[in-house]
């Protein structure tokens, strides 16, 4: 899932404009000043040192302020093209370097990368600050808005207008001085403290291993995941035991596995007390400041609450929107998550008398209770998972539906060996786009999945620019002989995170920011397409045993299906508190720094969660929305909101078939390739026929009956 920010914040760090004659004798050697030639334009990776990223974020800063300077003061009388276009169309040279820096620093970070992150994350806010809060620029800008009824636009042109005009309102360009100097204050100071929570994240994460040094703490848990516990020990020295981690890859499997119930506690409360230790990287402190932040600036911007900031974006307009469909979903979900509880919580019993359920025993005894229930495993599914299969299965799915094809390069520069980049083609062989996959946990990679992009989508000149699309997950890594075999979730995960990519590849937008969509919009485009996961026609192309071949048994796959809803209490509830949490701290009614623990307690005590699930994100580790520039501050709500578009949408494909061409042809045209150019629902309804209903969605989660 990529983290977004507001169109043109995107845009002020890619305008180009002539270099002061401080920078114009730039260093030959550094890359950023150079003409690539690599195939493709991509950057020439094995060449760029962390000395090449200041001077050329120094240049491409000081050139962006003589370009905004220029458009300001042109003697011209403002016109779209002068102006608007003109503030969106440079910056090439602050986006050469800024795409490559914060692609690594989320993928293969440093210490280096960290404290160069750290020097220039409140230049480059200052740097907005003085686009959005120039009175001579707005000035202009509004010229070009108030006469929009009389000029001729196109449908795009009139959005990027738009676009514009709301961004230096919410960046601050109507606030009397004082209100600015206030706001550029507060623009400092969380883009420091954004970095902060990153970089203790990070450290808390590469922290904490549970290590075992005795075989038999090793029982229950699967042979591929003991082997990659010893070649991690092995890479850390400590030949001849086993290290586990708080990596998804390390700890789910552990969790849901593991015989032995206290090292299943250990790891739990190793994973959950991230920044929650009252140490040097403890972030509790930061995340309440960052909260009461954004408050204060949503206040100085007119706004109740930063939620409401936020969400006049989305398609949810208001907190009552999210509450509202929060509310709807989290009942029957917590109902179920109740009776899930009660299944567990009896079969822990027949094993443990006087034993009850916690937080540490759900998983293990929710695979006990699926395999009693429905005899599938996840040790069963995992060799049938190979990710170069999965991989398979997921170019296949986009061939069919899209046409798209893809060819491995093995002649373009890469960021770490482990790194491999595809050729995509469209169904007519014109290319398309650069895609880049790197699966695997590293300690300089920071947790989750992403999409990102080293370059975006534009017409340039009249010329289609088009994207390097990059995926960047944490997934299973290949252990002893075999390769890297997925979980169900892993391989859910790889066709999210391709799901956006497919977006980013297809895009067809004249302007850079027009490619970003409403944070509940962007979640569309991922989500449906895990939807083709586990569809039996694909499943057969891609599911096939590692070591045999042999194709996934129809009696595996009717398995899987009819265990399809089993769980869903515990995923959606989970979610959900998460949800609720991140609404909570960006609804505070007044900008105040609230006790970090207490407030999550009392978020959480509100709805009711129960003390055996524990909320997918605690606040000290939420990086979603406490993370630098927090994407999803008030937004993480937007995968139940997109998978209600997503669940109402497949069912047009159900009916007319998964691959229906014309289904699929017209969710491209009118969903993959429109990016933001125009309004979400404009475009939804001119897919669907119709605004979206919530009822599919909460069918496909088993919380209500199909009607009849």
């Amino acid at each position: 899932m990529p983290l977004a920010a507001c169109r043109l914040a995107v845009a002020l760090t890619v305008l180009i404009v002539a270099v002061p004659a401080a920078a114009q004798a730039p260093p030959a050697s550094n890359p950023f000043f150079e003409e690539w030639k690599t195939p493709f334009g991509m950057p020439p990776f094995e060449r760029i040192k962390a000395e090449h990223y200041a001077p050329a974020f120094e240049a491409g800063i000081a050139e962006r302020k003589k370009e905004v300077g220029a458009i300001a003061s042109n003697p011209a009388a403002p016109t779209f093209a002068n102006t608007v276009e003109a503030l969106e169309n440079g910056g090439l040279a602050l986006a050469k370097v800024s795409d490559v820096f914060f692609t690594l620093t989320g993928a293969e970070t440093n210490d280096a990368l960290q404290a160069i992150n750290k020097e220039f994350a409140p230049k480059l806010s200052a740097l907005r600050d003085d686009v959005l809060l120039n009175e001579k620029l707005f000035a202009r800008v509004k010229t070009v808005w108030e006469a929009r009824e009389k000029l001729t636009l196109s449908v795009e042109q009139k959005k990027l207008l738009e676009e514009t005009f709301k961004d230096f309102v919410r960046g601050g360009a109507n606030l009397a001085p004082e209100q600015k100097k206030r706001f550029r204050e507060i623009n400092q100071e969380l883009s420091v403290l954004g970095l902060k929570f990153a970089d203790n994240l990070l450290k808390e994460t590469n922290g904490f291993r549970l290590v075992i040094d005795r075989k038999e703490d090793l029982a229950g848990l699967p042979p591929a995941l003991v082997s990659a516990a010893a070649d991690a020990a092995k890479a850390a020295k400590l030949e001849g035991k086993w290290v586990f981690t708080s990596q998804a890859p390390s700890i789910l499997p552990f969790l849901t596995f593991a015989e032995n119930r206290d090292l299943r506690k250990k790891i739990l409360d190793g994973y959950t007390s991230r920044g929650d230790h009252g140490d040097a990287f403890d972030n509790k402190a930061s995340l309440s400041r960052i909260a009461a932040l954004r408050s204060e600036r949503a206040r100085l911007l007119g706004y109740k609450t930063h939620a409401d900031f936020v969400l006049e974006e989305n398609m949810a307009k208001t907190p009552a929107g999210v509450y509202g469909l929060l509310d709807r979903v989290w009942a029957p979900s917590l109902a179920m998550a109740k009776r899930e509880r009660a299944d567990l919580d009896a079969a822990m019993k027949a094993e443990r008398k006087d034993a009850s359920l916690e937080a540490w025993d759900w998983r293990y005894y929710s695979e006990k209770v699926r395999k009693a229930r429905f005899d599938l495993d996840d040790k069963a599914l995992r060799p049938y998972f190979p990710i170069d299969r999965v991989r398979e299965g997921i170019f296949y799915a986009a061939n069919r539906l899209y046409g798209l094809t893809f060819t491995e390069r093995t002649d373009v520069p890469k960021y770490h060996p482990e790194v491999r980049v595809f050729e995509v083609k469209d169904a007519d062989g014109s290319f398309l786009a650069l895609y880049t996959v790197d699966y695997y946990p590293r300690p300089g990679k920071r947790s989750g999945a992403w999409c990102g992009r080293i370059r975006p989508t534009w017409l340039k000149d009249g010329k289609d620019v088009r994207p390097i699309v990059t995926n960047v997950t944490n997934v299973s890594r290949p252990a002893g002989d075999a390769p890297a075999l997925l979980s169900l979730e892993e391989v859910r995960t790889l066709f999210h995170e391709f799901g956006h990519a497919v977006n980013g590849f297809v895009s067809r937008v004249s302007y850079r920011s027009m490619g970003r969509t409403s944070r509940d919009f962007v979640e569309l485009p991922s989500q449906i397409m895990e939807s083709w996961a586990l569809e039996p026609e694909v499943l057969k192309v891609y599911a096939k045993h590692w070591k045999t071949g042999e194709t996934i048994p129809l009696a595996l796959v009717s398995k899987i299906e009819k265990a399809g809803t089993y769980g869903e209490g515990f995923r959606t509830t989970e979610y959900l508190a998460a949800s609720y949490l991140d609404m909570d701290w960006h609804a505070l009614p007044e900008p105040k720094e609230m006790e970090a623990s207490a407030f999550e307690k009392a978020s959480l005590g509100r709805i009711g969660l129960i003390p055996e699930i524990v909320v997918r994100y605690r606040s000290p580790y939420f990086q979603h929305i406490f993370g630098p520039g927090g994407g999803y501050s008030a937004g993480y709500y937007s995968y139940i909101w997109s998978d209600v578009l997503v669940a109402d949408a497949y069912d047009l494909f159900r009916e007319k078939g998964i691959f229906d061409k014309a289904t699929a042809t017209s969710f491209r045209k009118n969903i993959l390739e429109k990016g933001g150019t125009e309004d979400a629902m404009t475009l939804y309804k001119r897919f669907r026929g119709r605004e979206p209903s919530v009822e599919p969605l909460l069918v496909k989660r088993g919380l209500a009956e199909p009607k009849p």
